[in-house]
């Protein structure tokens, strides 16, 4: 009895022995993960599917009222069809008469860029061409010797040309500048408002431009 349970112990170490070796060329042939817990991506059979685009994509964002083209009521000596540029206040007042003007939110040249007096338009152009002066050049050396009229040209739809200087009140492509000071000079309208504006501007009109410590209206407390 005592040899049949020896048989039987061997051949359950022979099967146990046998099992281990099957396993050990197994795992040579095909190695276990070192990290199985470190999974990747399944293979896609179909075409990839892409993410769906965020619900406000493409919105514009919408312009504070503050900023928009409006017809207010405005006391001056100023003869109509006159422009009157707040710099401080980023307004442009283009004077109608019998005490009201409209009021165009605008940018204005940023610090040490700011500039007052009074000219007039000697030049009008819808979708102008763009040419930077020599002193824009010099400070920035990048920008372009010259630039097509066009949807992406920085002075925008249209722009008035103001006496013999390089400043112009022209359109823009950012209209999220408006009511900043950003520019190095130019007075600048949304492409909308410039049109609007251009269509009321002869050439030989007066601008006046304030200076940063006065106002244009001292009255004119609204917003939006």
């Amino acid at each position: 009895m005592f040899n049949m349970q020896a048989s039987k112990l061997n051949r359950i170490a022979a099967l146990g022995a046998g099992i281990m070796i099957a396993f050990s060329g197994s795992a040579l042939a095909s190695p276990l993960p070192i990290f199985p817990f470190i999974l990747t991506a399944p293979v896609q059979s179909g075409p990839p599917q892409q993410a769906a685009p965020p619900e406000d994509e493409g919105r514009v964002a919408e312009m504070p009222a503050r900023w928009k083209r409006h017809t207010i009521s405005y006391a001056t000596r100023e003869a109509p069809g006159t422009i009157i540029i707040d710099t401080p206040n980023t307004y442009l007042y283009y004077v109608l008469g019998g005490g009201q003007a409209i009021r165009y939110g605008i940018g204005v040249g940023r610090d040490g860029f700011t500039w007052s007096g009074v000219q007039s338009v000697t030049k009008k152009a819808e979708w102008p061409d763009w040419t930077p002066p020599p002193e824009m050049i010099a400070r920035q050396p990048y920008l372009p010797r010259y630039m097509a009229g066009g949807p992406g040209n920085p002075l925008g739809a249209r722009a008035m040309y103001l006496g013999g200087t390089i400043y112009r009140i022209h359109g823009t492509n950012a209209p999220q500048s408006i009511g900043t000071h950003v520019s190095s000079g130019c007075i600048r309208l949304t492409n909308e408002d410039v049109s609007d504006l251009y269509s009321r501007v002869n050439v030989g009109t007066k601008v006046i431009v304030l200076p940063m410590d006065r106002r244009a209206d001292n009255t004119d407390r609204k917003r939006g």
